[in-house]
């Protein structure tokens, strides 16, 4: 049966699909994929189900040995994956032989790094996903960071990720690993500057604030800061000002609110984002934009810009069909 077995963990690898949906009112996180576009992409080119479970690399990445020849892809920010000591291409299908040792190096762009395995992780679902939520020990593996010494079984290829994983595999008898001539195109919200514009609508609270910082929020630079995680970017930069102190009722928030505490610096939540929150709501980020900022790291700054409620959901639906462009063309090389 195909292994993978951790030699080194790395910063902080997790197992995460697209989350876990449909228990925020029971108070249990969504988790999933900080950069879900790349992960959908990793699993397509390994001819698995979109929604996957897969690999999320952060900043340092792992050492891994693979115990069978596999089938593999690897998409997001680059992290300088090596098998063997020889670059791995990504973006693309790989096939690799029995006892390769995949290794990531440094960050050359990006932060968040995801590998699909043809056939997917054999782990239960927890609530019907596999992703990883730390702070409640909750789904992946063992409901934590991989560790050295860990094993993770890849279960058996089947259907469109068997047809793929024969493709190639004849080519291993001579080499390592072998992979195409071709590559799908670059994650197109994940270009690794230092300053990115983010778009985003107004929030629910957006009044609430004084006229000068809402002017600031969409002209002046913010910056990532280090206490930055999963649950959610912090920034530092103008602080934004309310017009009088409010008491709120905790609400909903989702994916992409960007909400302001007390200090008036802003926060926008990401996977593991609370189900409810209490602090004025300034912004919500467009869906499309998520990626981007899941590929920032602490130092890199933000620009945000506004839009309308129409034109994000254009932006997503522009996303969407980009999936479906590149589903089409990879089944199309792998015929």
């Amino acid at each position: 049966m195909m292994s993978v077995e951790v030699l080194r963990s790395g910063l902080l690898t997790t197992v995460q699909d697209l989350g876990r949906y449909g228990y925020q009112k029971h108070g249990v996180i969504v988790s999933g994929a900080m950069d879900s576009l790349a992960m959908r992409l990793s699993n397509l080119l390994v001819g698995n189900a979109e929604g996957e479970a897969v690999l999320e690399i952060t900043l340092l990445g792992p050492t891994l040995r693979l115990n069978k020849d596999t089938l593999l892809a690897i998409t997001g920010g680059d992290l300088s994956p090596e098998i063997d000591g020889l670059s791995v291409p990504m973006r693309r299908p790989v096939w690799v032989k029995g006892g390769s040792i995949l290794k990531f190096g440094a960050c050359r762009s990006g932060c968040r790094a995801y590998v699909a395995f043809a056939g997917g992780f054999d782990i239960p679902e927890v609530m019907g996903s596999k992703s990883t939520y730390m702070r409640a020990g909750l789904g992946g593996y063992e409901g934590r960071a991989l560790k050295e010494g860990d094993q993770i079984t890849i279960k058996e290829p089947t259907g469109q990720s068997l047809a793929w994983f024969s493709k190639g595999s004849e080519k291993l008898s001579s080499c390592r690993f072998a992979t195409t001539s071709w590559s799908i195109a670059g994650n197109p919200v994940s270009k690794g500057s230092k300053l990115v514009r983010i778009r985003a609508t107004k929030g629910s609270q957006y009044e609430f604030f004084t006229s000068d910082s809402r002017v600031q929020f969409f002209n002046e630079t913010f910056k990532v800061s280090a206490q930055s995680d999963r649950m959610g970017y912090r920034l530092s930069g103008v602080a934004m000002q309310l017009t009088e102190k409010i008491e709120m009722i905790s609400e909903a928030v989702a994916l992409g609110t960007v909400q302001v505490p007390p200090d008036g610096n802003p926060i926008i939540l990401l996977a593991d984002r609370q189900t409810v929150g209490g602090y004025p709501r300034i912004a919500q980020v467009a869906v499309a934009d998520i990626p981007l900022i899941a590929q920032l790291k602490p130092g890199d700054e933000i620009q945000f810009e506004e839009i309308a409620l129409a034109e994000a959901e254009q932006l997503y639906r522009e996303n969407e069909k980009f999936i479906q462009e590149v589903k089409t063309s990879i089944k199309l090389r792998m015929t």
